[in-house]
């Protein structure tokens, strides 16, 4: 399936004119911005800012798709579908109002059912300090120069003056000659790297490279890669994903994730005999599960034509098509293939009006898509969501002037791969703060970790302002991946109370169990009931409450050495405490002391 580019027709010599004397202007009104704005050009940056790559290291250009050895090794029509910028994607923070975006393409191209920009065209999205994710409304110019501009932005969110993360996807249908970014230079602006996290690898056809969506964050692949907050590499090659020998190998190359074969548009009976198709569905699998055991294949089935009721051939080549890929799937399964899934017509669910042409999708079609992606993927990832924002697994940035979520979370994931612990203790500041490694801004009960908790091997994993949805993102995200630990400590919940009620923290708190359980199945796991904190103790005793009923349905330990910080009467006592939330060394004590005899069970 694939959308064929046509060049503009050459322009007369007064177009060309009047059209050179805009480019004139153009640049003049660009030189002519205030000395105090800068640009930054990702092709210059000392680390890799590109995200979607595979193969960052050895491509011909910054925002290839394919490495430089694939030119020799893949179809003509591949390689230069492989030079469109199709999901990839550069992050920086910064609280400028005013971002601006300037690059040059490749040969200016026209689609006649899809938008320049969505063809040639940049987005923007925006993720807050909570984690939640904005759109961001750009105006734009197109010419020999394309041109963005993001204004009127809100500098700032409400925990912070360090401004925000932003998300820039470019071209799904062109490619990206050379690309600059500009702020003010008083604004903060700091590129990030790529993000560390395994990706989803997608391999298809027009569709997953993004026809024919209005704009490049509306490509189901994009949105796909939001909802689960994943890197995501788009190896989609309008009409020409085949599942060709030479792309599987190299897939085979990516330390993935999740491998996607979605393929079937591309290989309907007019191309592919049935033979043929079976023969290369169970040829790829077999390579990429031998290469790579432990990473899951998603099967795709084909999405259907939306006119398929009044054209019975339409009909009959997709059902066909996907009669072989259940075939494949089945013989598979009968020979003890695992770790392979199938993703269904019905289950994509894509409706009448989800097309432009009856197969590509509108925007409407690609939100579908990634709809019934996400459902998938959230089973064989075993990374549920549920409807409570205490089930919807997100990052947050509340807190950086006194560190770095992300940076603490590498920083864990490094340490665990070097000295796994033996026992992790999940939890907010209260945890952080305390002591231990790795080491916090500030220590406030270091002599009582030091004497109570290192000698266990307990490794402190406390995010300042974390909620019951941060921890359940970091166990997603890999923090209890790759060792087996003999206990996991989980006490996080006192910083949604004033947020959630309890049965919507108590909800989180069982998909959080259940995700610790799934990666840690020969580890006790112990819940800690929330410490009592000012003006909350009849709460957080009912909380509590709850949290007990929580452990016996999910056969876990629960311990409440936060009853040691209470006075007769119910309330704190002050003195254990520096701000009526936060224990202070005294208080410490009092909780490593009690704590230790749970741990040493």
């Amino acid at each position: 399936m694939g959308l064929q580019p046509q060049n503009i027709r050459p322009m007369n010599p007064r177009t060309f004119l009047s059209q050179f004397l805009l480019f004139v202007f153009f640049c003049v009104s660009v030189s002519a911005q205030p000395d105090g704005f800068r640009w930054w050009n990702p092709a210059s940056a000392g680390f890799p800012v590109v995200e979607g790559q595979a193969w960052s290291a050895e491509v011909v250009k910054t925002y290839d798709r394919l490495p430089a050895r694939a030119e020799k090794m893949v179809r003509p029509e591949v390689w230069n579908l492989s030079r469109h910028s199709a999901g990839l994607m550069i992050r920086f923070f910064s609280n400028s109002p005013d971002i601006r975006v300037r690059y040059t393409t490749g040969p200016n191209r026209q689609m006649p059912h899809m938008p320049a920009t969505g063809v040639s065209g940049v987005d923007m999205y925006a993720i807050d300090a909570e984690g939640n994710e904005f759109w961001c409304h750009g105006k734009y110019t197109f010419g020999d120069t394309v041109s963005y501009v993001f204004d009127g932005l809100r500098p700032n969110d409400n925990f912070h003056k360090r401004g925000r993360e932003y998300r820039l996807y470019l071209p799904l249908y062109n490619s990206v000659e050379w690309m600059e970014i500009g702020t003010p230079d008083t604004a903060i602006f700091t590129p990030l790297a790529v993000r560390p996290d395994k990706p989803i690898v997608i391999y298809g056809t027009s569709i997953a490279q993004g026809g024919c969506a209005s704009r490049p964050g509306m490509a189901w692949t994009a949105i796909l890669s939001r909802k689960m907050d994943r890197p995501l590499i788009n190896l989609g090659f309008s009409g020409n994903g085949r599942l060709e020998p030479e792309i599987i190998e190299m897939i085979g190359e990516i330390d993935a994730k999740v491998f996607v074969l979605d393929c079937l548009p591309n290989m309907v009976p007019s191309r592919f005999s049935d033979e043929e198709l079976q023969k290369r569905i169970l040829a790829s699998v077999h390579y990429l599960q031998k290469r790579r055991p432990d990473v899951p294949i998603l099967l795709t089935e084909h999405a259907g034509y939306t006119e398929e009721a009044l054209v019975p051939s339409r009909q009959e080549a997709y059902q066909a098509a996907n009669a072989s890929l259940r075939m494949a799937f089945s013989q598979m399964k009968s020979e003890g293939v695992k770790n392979i899934f199938l993703l269904t017509k019905e289950e994509l669910g894509l409706s009448m009006d989800g097309t432009v042409d009856g197969t590509h999708p509108t925007d409407l079609g690609m939100l579908e898509h990634a709809r019934g992606y996400e459902a998938v993927l959230r089973q064989i990832l075993h990374e549920p969501a549920g409807k409570y924002s205490t089930t919807k697994p997100v990052t947050q940035y509340r807190e950086p002037d006194n560190y770095d979520w992300q940076s603490r979370h590498r920083e864990i994931m490094k340490l665990n791969s070097e000295k796994p612990p033996r026992i992790v203790y999940m939890g907010n500041s209260i945890t952080h703060f305390w002591g231990g490694t790795p080491a916090g801004p500030r220590r406030t009960g270091a002599d009582s970790w030091d004497k109570y908790l290192e000698p266990l091997g307990v490794r402190n994993f406390g995010y300042g302002w974390d909620r019951v949805e941060n921890v359940l993102w970091r166990v997603y995200h890999g923090e209890l991946d790759g060792f087996t630990a003999e206990k996991v400590v989980i006490h996080i919940g006192t910083n949604n109370l004033h947020l959630n009620s309890d049965e919507e923290i108590l909800a989180g708190m069982e998909m959080l169990v259940a995700a610790v359980q799934h990666r840690q199945p020969k580890a006790k796991i112990l819940l800690i009931g929330t410490y009592p904190r000012r003006n909350y103790e009849e709460r957080v005793t009912a909380f509590n409450q709850g949290l007990v009923r929580l452990s016996g349905k999910m056969n876990v330990g629960y311990a409440d050495p936060g009853l040691e910080l209470l006075l007769e009467n119910g309330k704190i006592n002050e003195v254990m405490f520096y701000d009526g939330l936060h224990p202070n060394a005294e208080g410490y004590r009092k909780l490593g002391a009690k704590l230790v005899f749970w741990l040493k069970e």
